[in-house]
């Protein structure tokens, strides 16, 4: 099987790229993870089927704050990770965490339809276009969840009186 017809290969390697252009792109990444810069940019094309190590990953996640690579291991292996840190969502956080979703939504609408307009996507649209903000809307969908979960915890919420209902 050819490693890059495999969708989740896919994910990892969108994963990898975005942590990498997070940590400031391939030379600065190279320096904080002690690979060299051709590795690192084997890890950053697309076409190329190297995965980075783990190591490598939690260096540039703990550098960067952020847990793209971590996130989509978990998901092609069919899990999820919690934030340990995330504080309880208030349940009043539904309505704005619904009106994000929408807008999410549109956002995703929006450039897909760009993406088909011409009937082809390319590879770079699939990334730009569709993985990116459906990436986002993932995060905001998550965030309903949470907060649907506090509406739920505390017996309900009225939209009328802001209290439970």
């Amino acid at each position: 099987m050819v490693p890059n017809a495999n969708a989740n290969h896919f994910r990892l390697k969108a994963a990898q790229r975005d942590l990498i252009a997070a940590a400031g792109g391939i030379e600065r990444a190279a320096e904080i993870v002690s690979y060299g810069k051709s590795t690192v940019g084997r890890w950053y094309n697309i076409e190329a089927p190297e995965i980075m190590p783990v190591d490598a990953a939690l260096r540039l996640e703990e550098e960067t704050d952020r847990f793209d690579f971590l996130n989509a291991l978990a998901v092609v292996r069919g899990r999820k990770l919690a934030d340990a840190t995330a504080r309880p969502t208030p349940a009043s956080d539904i309505l704005g965490s619904y009106a994000d979703v929408m807008r999410q939504v549109g956002e995703l609408s929006r450039s897909a339809g760009e993406a088909l307009a011409d009937g082809k996507v390319t590879p770079t649209e699939a990334k730009m276009m569709f993985d990116r903000p459906a990436a986002l809307l993932i995060e905001v969908l998550n965030e309903l969840r949470g907060a649907a979960a506090s509406v739920h915890g505390s017996g309900g919420l009225s939209v009328v009186d802001g209290g439970a209902g």
